[in-house]
């Protein structure tokens, strides 16, 4: 059974997320957007988590839907962050939790709030603790549990941070390594850029939103083959590393990324690895350290060439978001009312949003979104686009339509 999941999210309760973060709308974003599984977020924080008791039902073993919306159903999530020293070094390590059920999550909860853990504070609670002991600590409130490194390259707050991280998996969990089955590769970087390490050729590769707002859910995502939509399924796919099982995953172009370069965001300064080694990591307008991004950070660690990969790579795609696709083809900002009746219409009337930025014949998105919206479409998937390298915390842009090309060309798509 083809299942579109996304496994890290947060909700109102997590710092700088949007309040529009509750279960109705989560659940109804979802089946727009085309997710069958979508992470709860937050399972640690207590406000979440009373709510998402009082508005979900179990519909399958350890998958619960909103009934207003049963046809998105969500798994329990939360992300968590690990800081604490090793090595002489302050680690920031930045950690997706999955369990089975609510009996498994408030175990989890007692266990940190004995430990003095504040789980109130944020969704995403800060824990003084070695991410190793997080993981017994999971793992011995109920051995289905998983951990599963966030957003793996991030410079400050990840498992291969330039800044703050280590250089294997091996490294940060030691003989535990073994219970790490899969690691998020973030916005900032792809599968292909992660093939690279051989070290990485036997976990899973998996991509999430780590979305703050509903209309960022689905930005990245993965494609399971499934028995059934359950946690049990799902669970046995992720711990049993099988990669017939993950079909494929949905990226974000990473040179979108707020961390794909090198740079000094304050000084406006962007680097490509190259031109930091040859300043020798000194920004040129400040002279201070630039922050190392993820595709040097993937370089300095890579066993493989460029264009290497292991024999069983599982393959993937990549997607601009479908209202900044309709917003460049109309030449309007994304949050437009003239986008969202576009929006609405294509996902009312042709598909999810990954079913017309993906799959539905390029006729009948034109039929009901207008050529110039196809044709924006086509070039997606094709990766026709011009892309300028995010960097030190500042997205990256995406353009679809040159800036040459002319207004009567523009004019003959509508």
């Amino acid at each position: 059974m083809r299942t579109i999941t996304d496994l890290h999210i947060h909700s109102r309760f997590s710092r700088a997320c949007s309040q529009e973060l509750t279960v109705p709308n989560l659940a109804q974003w979802a089946r727009r957007k085309g997710i069958d599984l979508l992470g709860s977020g937050d399972f640690t924080h207590p406000a979440w988590i009373a709510e998402l008791e009082r508005d979900l039902v179990e519909v399958a073993p350890g998958t619960y839907a909103y009934p207003a919306e049963p046809g998105a159903r969500f798994v329990l999530s939360s992300e968590v962050a690990c800081i604490y020293k090793r090595g002489g070094k302050v680690r920031r390590v930045h950690l997706v939790l999955l369990a089975p059920d609510f009996a498994a999550v408030h175990k989890i909860r007692a266990a940190l709030e004995k430990l003095g853990k504040n789980l109130k504070a944020d969704g995403r609670p800060i824990l003084g603790m070695d991410s190793v002991d997080l993981l017994h600590l999971i793992q011995e409130a109920d051995p289905r549990t998983l951990l599963i490194p966030a957003h793996a390259w991030t410079p400050w707050f990840a498992i291969f941070g330039s800044e703050s991280g280590f250089d294997s998996i091996t490294e940060c969990f030691g003989d535990d390594a073994k219970h790490i089955h899969a690691i998020e590769t973030g916005l900032s970087s792809d599968p292909a850029m992660n093939w690279r390490l051989s070290q990485l050729d036997g976990v899973l590769l998996l991509s999430h939103s780590d979305a703050h707002s509903l209309r960022n859910l689905g930005r990245e995502a993965d494609v399971f083959d499934l028995p059934e939509r359950t946690y049990a399924a799902l669970y046995a796919a992720i711990a049993g590393r099988d990669k017939k099982a993950l079909v494929e995953t949905i990226e974000f172009f990473p040179e979108e990324g707020k961390y794909h370069l090198d740079g000094h965001r304050l000084c406006g300064v962007r680097m490509k690895p190259e031109e930091t080694a040859k300043r020798k990591g000194i920004c040129p307008a400040c002279g201070k350290q630039v922050t190392v991004g993820v595709l040097a950070r993937v370089a300095a660690l890579a066993d493989r060439p460029d264009g290497g990969k292991p024999p069983d790579a599982v393959p993937f795609r990549s997607i601009v978001p479908l209202e900044q696709v309709i917003g460049e083809a109309l030449d309007v900002g994304p949050a437009s009312k003239k986008v969202q009746q576009v929006y609405q219409r294509l996902t009312d009337r042709v598909g999810s949003e990954f079913a017309v930025l993906l799959d539905v014949p390029l006729a009948q998105i034109a039929a009901e979104g207008g050529q110039r919206v196809a044709e924006a479409i086509r070039r997606v998937r094709a990766a026709e686009l011009t892309v300028l390298g995010g960097f030190d915390g500042q997205y990256g842009t995406v353009r679809i339509f040159k800036e040459d090309e002319t207004e009567a060309k523009q004019k003959s798509l509508l």
